[in-house]
């Protein structure tokens, strides 16, 4: 985790937008972009990763983050992190591709995700939801070997 006066900004929105929130496991869903921002080594990176579900499941909305103050460079990159429901999943995740810092933050947004161990059991739906995100990283792996 980087801490600057940016990140801390971000901790405390992703916080405050996702109280009350649990993930698949339970677990309160705070902990999820904190965990994906761990493994981020730059401010921007960090930024994002604590603010990568925080337009796609909460009130919070794009306009909002850019008049708290966060720049053009973090507000380009969750564009293309926030799924839009209505494109399919692999043309959202071969779309986002093209930004280093988004394919990044997403690698690890889906190696946290497919950490079945924080499952409390494990269903055939998680075990789809699994092979999808697997997918999904060999696009994006293939997707930065070939930059």
């Amino acid at each position: 985790m980087i801490y600057t006066e940016m990140t801390k900004k971000a901790i405390n929105v992703m916080y405050e937008a996702h109280q009350g929130q649990k993930d698949k496991g339970g677990f309160p869903y705070c902990f999820h972009p904190y965990q994906v921002a761990q493994s981020m080594d730059d401010e921007i990176s960090c930024t994002c990763a604590l603010l990568h579900d925080v337009v796609e499941d909460t009130d919070i909305t794009m306009e909002d983050l850019k008049h708290m103050g966060f720049p053009k460079e973090v507000t380009d990159v969750l564009k293309l992190l926030t799924h839009d429901r209505a494109v399919p999943y692999m043309d959202y995740v071969r779309n986002l591709s093209v930004n280093p810092t988004a394919r990044k933050v997403k690698l690890a947004d889906l190696k946290h995700n497919s950490d079945l161990s924080r499952l409390k059991e494990v269903n055939d739906r998680d075990l789809e939801r699994i092979e999808k995100y697997r997918e999904a990283v060999q696009l994006l792996e293939r997707y930065g070997a070939s930059l």
